[in-house]
């Protein structure tokens, strides 16, 4: 009787329950490990790191070699002593530590279970506890140590809001790290071994590794020795007139990459505290304005292209009032030429060049200029801005919207059309990305350039535009300190009133000023601007100033020869 029972039981044993039982006598001594790769860092045009990583070490134990809840609390209090844990976290960790067998959402044991001690522990304390451990007399598998990267920005604010941050888990929250977030994460792999009931992996049975790979490297189009000035000469005007926000940007017109691009306020993002959105949002891409005056070069190089008027074409304005469609200039002028319209930014004069061009002519104006459009640049969040169509405009839209009121706009798409108006008509896509390298084969992809889009129709039109635009940091213009000495400067101030609860408010502004040097042989184009600046509001006083003292900096980093000759005065 019991050698049949035997018999039986064998036979059930070995041959109608082998595959079950061999399932779950693996799932007892096969183990798993994750092992990553670094992500990818960041870098400059020149190759300077602007993220990179640094190792630290995650902290684990393995409740199967705890071997009783004294042990336990002895490891907990430890850890809040080195890592200043609260007393909630301790007791939990101490729970942890004595749950043998997880239990997952779906009500089934997890045999691969740790509990999870800290992350992101610096190198150091880290190998500093891993010594003191090992006096606790437990098994080399209780506590894991295991090594990984932290996030690092080793220029701290500069360029934060661009660069953006990771959350904890190494997954990109905002800026590039956001959108190209899958491109820069490693391909980590799960390291499959069998070990003994003592923990100890054997050198012979199942081992399953993959290779590594280790995230793409990114490198902008930003060069950090101009982002550093740009960011220091920021930081002053904030310091001189306390504005709510400011931005800065500056771009080659040629290519259309973005040399510098700053605001403020900004966060630190090696520091957490400072995470608020408020202070990491890119407001570069996301927030609209009206442009105000600054919008009038580009309505008139294409009244003066397509022949409307000339530099030379006089036009009343009215006295400073025209009682027709109710608009005022800041001063009082009778006639004046196209330029000189320019040149002290009469309201009057330039909305009687868009009447003559009419609403629909503007409009095309506008939207080939790039308004209402994005401008190709790869980050994420980027506006259209506000640019209604013709057929929805009102009566007197015409004479507002050529003077940039009623009508919304990016920094960005205001820093492209400048561009055009520098670079002879030739509208470019904006970049930010150069290159990506895969750094398991040190191979790179270039970011191609994209198209760009011809505005003019005369090849005369480019210096007769580029003339008028100087004059306005010259003698009588409205931004004469702006002028540099041995360069001509080509630019246009901004002025705009802030709309509040609907209507233009007569305390809060937007000061700007945007323009390009050296005048006829563009190195950058460069946009400063001021929300709600304190004690004045004007662009020229405001934003001038600062984009004088980059332009100057700037143009001494690049070694860009001057236009003229010049003595300085004793």
């Amino acid at each position: 009787m019991a050698a049949c029972y035997l018999t039986w039981h064998l036979h059930t044993v070995q041959i109608v329950r082998h595959e079950e039982l061999s399932a779950k006598a693996k799932r007892t001594y096969t183990r798993h490990t994750t092992v990553k790769g670094k992500r990818g860092q960041i870098y400059d045009r020149k190759g300077n790191v602007l993220i990179g990583n640094i190792p630290v070490k995650e902290i684990y134990a393995d409740p199967q070699f705890i071997p009783s809840r004294a042990m336990a609390v002895k490891i907990a209090d430890y850890f809040k002593e080195k890592l200043n844990f609260s007393e909630e976290k301790r007791s939990r960790l101490v729970r942890d530590l004595m749950n043998k067998k997880a239990i997952n959402s779906a009500g089934k044991v997890i045999d691969d279970h740790y509990a999870f001690i800290a992350r992101n522990v610096e190198f150091e304390l880290s190998q500093q506890m891993e010594l003191e451990t090992k006096q606790f007399g437990l098994s080399r598998y209780a506590l894991t140590f295991r090594e990984e990267f932290k996030r690092y920005y080793p220029k701290d604010e500069l360029l934060s809001n661009i660069l953006g941050f990771t959350n904890s888990e190494a997954s990109g929250v905002t800026g590039i790290e956001s959108k190209l977030d899958e491109s820069m994460s490693s391909k980590g792999f799960k390291q499959q071994y069998e070990r003994s009931s003592a923990g100890v992996p054997f050198s012979y049975g199942i081992s399953k590794t993959e290779n590594i790979e280790n995230g793409n490297n990114v490198y902008l189009t930003v060069e950090e020795p101009v982002q550093a000035i740009v960011e220091e000469e920021l930081d002053k005007l904030m310091a001189e007139w306390t504005p709510k926000a400011a931005f800065a940007i500056m771009a080659d017109p040629y290519t259309g990459d973005l040399l510098a691009v700053a605001q403020r306020p900004t966060f630190n993002p090696n520091d957490r505290s400072t995470y608020k959105q408020e202070l990491y949002k890119n407001r570069i891409v996301g927030s609209i304005f009206e442009p105000g005056s600054t919008m009038k070069p580009v309505v008139i190089a294409q009244a003066i292209d397509s022949g409307l008027v000339t530099p030379d074409t006089k036009i009343d304005c009215e006295g400073g009032y025209w009682k027709q469609y109710k608009l005022r200039d800041s001063h009082e002028h009778e006639k004046m030429t196209v330029s000189e319209i320019i040149q002290v930014s009469s309201n009057i004069g330039t909305a009687k060049i868009a009447v003559q061009m009419g609403k629909k002519k503007l409009y095309e104006t506008l939207y080939n200029f790039g308004f209402g459009q994005k401008t190709g640049v790869k980050l994420a969040g980027e506006t259209r801005g506000l640019l209604p169509h013709y057929n929805k405009w009102y009566p007197i839209k015409t004479t507002r919207a050529c003077i940039g009121q009623g009508i919304n706009v990016t920094p960005l798409q205001l820093v492209r059309s400048y561009c055009a108006l520098a670079n002879g008509g030739y509208l470019p896509e904006l970049r930010i990305i150069d290159r990506i390298e895969d750094p398991n084969t040190q191979e790179f992809e270039k970011i191609p350039y994209g198209p760009k889009v011809k505005l003019y129709n005369n090849p005369w039109t480019h210096k007769k535009v580029i003339d008028m635009m100087k004059l306005v940091t010259m003698k009588g213009g409205t931004a004469e300190n702006v002028a540099m000495d041995g360069y001509y400067t080509a630019g246009k101030t901004g002025t705009s009133q802030k709309i509040i609860n609907g209507r233009y408010s007569q305390t809060k502004f937007y000061a700007s000023f945007i323009g390009f040097v050296p005048a006829d042989r563009p190195k950058f184009v460069l946009l400063v601007m001021a929300d709600e600046p304190q004690k004045r509001h004007w662009g020229g006083t405001v934003a001038g100033p600062t984009f004088k003292n980059i332009s100057e900096r700037v143009l001494k980093y690049y070694n860009v020869q001057p236009d003229y000759f010049y003595e300085n005065e004793d």
